[in-house]
C-alpha cells in the first residue's frame, strides 16, 4: 500500500478512537452524577434551612452508589432502633432459637402506659405470636410489644449482633419508656451510616436466608404513618421505621423502587420544632426518590418510553 494511504488511513483509525474515547467519557454515568449533584443541592439546602442538626445516608442497592452528610454522627434513635430487635429475633428464629409462631400471654407487668394496643388486650388471657408482637412493634410502634421482643431475644445479644457487623456505634441501651435510663445517659443510638450498613447487610442476604430476608421486610413494610413514605406513590413498597422523641425525628429504610431500589437514612436532633424535622425528612425523601424514580425509568442516556407513548 502507498504510503500515503497508509497515512491517511492511521490518520482515520486515529479519529475514530478519539471519536470513541469521547463518547465513553460522556457515558450515562456522568449524565446520572449530574442527578446526584442535584440531589446533593437540594439536602444542602433542606440542611441549611433547618433549625437543628441533621445527618443523611443514601445507598443506590443496584450500583453501591451513595451519599452522606454528618452520616457518621451519633444520632439518638428513638422508634428506629426497632428495627435492630426486629432484625435480631429474625437471626434467632434463623438459628432455630426462637419459632416467630411462639406464643406469649399477655402480662401486666409488661405493659407501658403509651401502648394503645398491648393496654387494649386482655392480660393473662390474650396470646399472641411473636411475628404479632413484631408486627405491632412497627405499625404502630408499640413500646410494650417492643420490650417483650427485647426480653426474649436479650439486648445483650442485639448489641452482639450489631458488632458483629462492625456497627459499633449503634447501641440498644434501654428499653422503651425507660426514663430513667435515658436520664441516666443510656440512650439508644446510631449513626446514618451504621443504619444504612445494617439495611444493606440485611437486603442483600448477608444475615438473613432468602426466606427470612422476604419476611423481614415484609413486616418493616407493614403500613404505618411515618415521614419517608409521606409525599411518594401510595402503591410503593417501603420498609421502614420513624423515631420521635422530644426534639428529635428520624426514619430510616428500603425503598423498593422498581430497578432501582435504595436505602434512604435521615437523623435529625436538637430541633427547635419537631415539625420542621418531619418536613425535612419527607422533602429529602422526595427529592430521592424523583432521582431514582428517573433512573429507574430511563434509558442509559436518559430516554424515557412510558407506556403507549408513540413520540419519537
Amino acid at each position: 500500500m502507498p504510503q500515503g494511504l497508509v497515512l491517511r488511513a492511521t490518520l482515520s483509525l486515529c479519529v475514530a478512537c478519539s471519536f470513541i474515547l469521547t463518547a465513553a467519557a460522556q457515558t450515562p454515568p456522568e449524565k446520572q452524577q449530574a442527578l446526584w449533584q442535584k440531589l446533593e443541592s437540594s439536602i444542602t439546602q433542606i440542611d441549611q434551612h433547618l433549625d437543628g442538626v441533621m445527618g443523611v445516608a443514601i445507598v443506590d442497592l443496584t450500583d453501591g452508589r451513595g451519599y452522606q452528610l454528618h452520616a457518621n454522627d451519633v444520632f439518638p434513635q428513638a422508634s428506629s432502633i426497632k428495627i435492630t430487635v426486629l432484625a435480631e429475633l429474625y437471626r434467632q428464629v434463623q438459628e432455630g432459637k426462637l419459632k416467630l409462631t411462639d406464643l406469649y400471654t399477655v402480662n401486666p407487668a409488661d405493659l407501658v402506659q403509651d401502648s394503645d394496643i398491648m393496654n387494649g388486650l386482655t392480660p393473662g388471657v390474650t396470646k399472641i405470636t411473636l411475628r404479632d408482637l413484631a408486627t405491632i412493634m412497627v405499625a404502630v410502634s408499640d413500646n410494650s410489644a417492643t420490650n417483650v421482643l427485647i426480653d426474649r431475644v436479650g439486648m445483650d445479644n442485639v448489641n452482639a449482633f450489631l458488632d458483629s457487623l462492625g456497627l459499633t456505634h449503634t447501641r440498644l441501651r434501654r428499653k422503651m419508656m425507660d426514663l430513667q435510663a435515658a436520664a441516666e445517659g443510656r440512650e439508644n443510638v446510631s449513626t446514618p451510616a451504621e443504619m444504612a450498613s445494617l439495611l444493606e447487610a440485611l437486603y442483600r442476604g448477608k444475615v438473613l436466608n432468602k426466606e427470612m430476608t422476604e419476611d423481614f421486610f415484609k413486616v418493616l413494610a407493614t403500613h404505618k404513618e411515618s415521614w419517608i413514605p409521606r409525599d411518594l406513590p401510595d402503591d410503593l413498597k417501603i420498609a421502614n421505621k420513624p423515631g420521635a422523641l422530644e426534639g428529635v425525628r428520624n426514619d430510616s429504610g428500603v425503598i423498593f423502587v422498581e430497578k432501582r431500589p435504595y436505602i434512604l437514612c435521615v437523623m435529625t436532633t436538637y430541633l427547635r420544632r419537631e415539625r420542621e424535622g418531619e418536613e425535612a425528612i419527607s422533602a429529602i425523601s422526595l427529592s430521592a426518590w424523583r432521582m431514582f424514580d428517573r433512573i429507574a425509568r430511563a434509558s442509559e442516556y436518559g430516554r424515557v418510553i412510558s407506556p403507549g407513548n408513540s413520540s419519537r
